[in-house]
């Protein structure tokens, strides 16, 4: 049985994390995706560690070869009138083009969706950009800091728990670029959607992605609780008492909120006699004496290990949950069983642990992914191969600076 997006091919113009995660996730359901980069730099990517040894390389950055398993890579500059040229000879044949220009800078070259459309109109063009194509703040430059805060989210972090053991912390972004995969699966989202629409009606569109908008509407409850009832909800939200605590190997969250949970929870912490305890008989008793708990779940938990607690305390019903790192991920017996991880050979940064789709399809067999490729190792295949250029061609342009 063919992969869902066999014979669907996707030209990715696009860097850093959001486009390039859009792309990977459509390599993973089998689209031929051709990465375009800059002759000589690469993919902004490629200069992000970690680096296997702590060494910086440009083949061997980590969030690169994550981001882009099953690709291949070309090097080309359309804003050359040659680098152009080929560039629309590219898209001519794409389904799927991925772009994450400034608004207006495509059009500038020649490449915008009207323009390319007029070549291809089954193209389904993809834009991924700070704040969207239109809007006073279309222009806008930003990073990830920017767009993340600017979707309301950095605005609740740390929140929580975390902000009751640390309540001095400013507002936080959200760590390695989560806005940024975020933008990335939405990208994605709107793309399939693009090509299912396409089967119906015979031609491709537009899809415009925020950055902003992407992060902002996995917060939608948060406005509407604000909106609707006038609760704003920040980073001083907290549990009354319970939340985070420090255990023998990291930390742990216990919420006792009912009273038959309080009750287990005291029953395996081996003192059974504070669930009769006045200072901690109801939830309201414990809220009033919210520091006494605390203080009693913390000199319990500081001494066992953060897996014991979990398997001590989940099964009686009282809210509990690990801070696992990466490490206990890569070792997760379940992770394991469902083969998450996998061994990828890359000819430069060797032999890696990846994490792979997080999906299985009943029909097909779990091939190990293709390694992310070198800079520019299939301009021979494609600029040759499918383009028909001589092997001389390629050489000018390569002195040239086009390729």
């Amino acid at each position: 049985m063919a992969t869902p997006f066999e014979g669907i091919t996707v030209l990715e113009y696009a860097g850093f994390v959001a486009g390039p995660y859009c792309g990977r996730l459509l390599a993973d359901l089998g689209a031929d995706v051709l990465k375009v980069e800059a002759p000589g730099t690469g993919d902004t990517a490629r200069s992000y560690g970690p680096f296997p040894g702590d060494i910086p390389h440009s083949e061997k950055s980590g969030l690169f070869l994550y981001l882009n398993l099953n690709k291949r890579s070309v090097t080309l500059d359309p804003s050359t009138t040659t680098g152009k040229e080929l560039f629309v000879r590219l898209a001519a044949k794409a389904d799927v083009l991925i772009e994450d220009s400034p608004p207006g800078r495509m059009a500038e070259l020649g490449l915008g969706y009207t323009q390319l459309q007029g070549l291809n109109s089954s193209l389904v063009y993809v834009s991924v950009t700070p704040y969207g194509q239109t809007g006073p703040q279309a222009g806008w430059k930003a990073q990830h800091l920017n767009t993340f805060h600017a979707s309301g989210e950095g605005y609740t972090l740390p929140g929580g728990a975390t902000y009751a053991k640390f309540p001095d912390r400013p507002p936080v972004a959200g760590g390695a670029n989560l806005g940024e995969y975020d933008a990335g699966i939405m990208a994605a989202s709107g793309t399939v959607a693009a090509l299912f629409a396409r089967e119906f009606y015979g031609h491709g569109q537009h899809v415009d992605i925020s950055k902003q908008e992407s992060t902002f509407g996995l917060n939608r409850l948060m406005f509407t609780q604000a909106e609707s009832e006038g609760q704003v909800v920040d980073r001083t939200r907290s549990y009354v008492y319970g939340g985070i605590f420090a255990c023998a190997d990291g930390y742990v969250m216990l919420y006792p909120r009912e009273d038959r949970q309080w009750k287990a929870l005291v029953g395996i912490m081996g003192r059974p006699e504070l669930a009769e305890d006045n200072r901690f008989l109801n939830r309201a008793s414990r809220i009033e004496n919210a520091n006494e708990v605390n203080a009693i779940i913390a000199q319990w938990t500081a001494n066992v290990g953060k897996d014991e607690i979990y398997s001590l305390v989940a099964p009686s019903g009282c809210p509990v949950g690990l801070y696992a790192d990466s490490q206990d991920l890569r070792n997760s017996p379940q992770l394991q069983s469902r083969q998450f991880f996998q061994e990828v050979d890359h000819p430069q940064a060797g032999q890696l642990t990846y994490p792979v789709r997080p999906y299985r399809f009943s029909r097909l067999p779990e091939n190990a992914p293709n390694p992310a490729p070198l800079l520019g190792q299939h301009n021979q295949d494609v600029f040759c191969g499918d383009l028909g250029l001589t092997s001389g061609e390629l050489a000018e342009l390569k002195s040239e600076g086009v390729i």
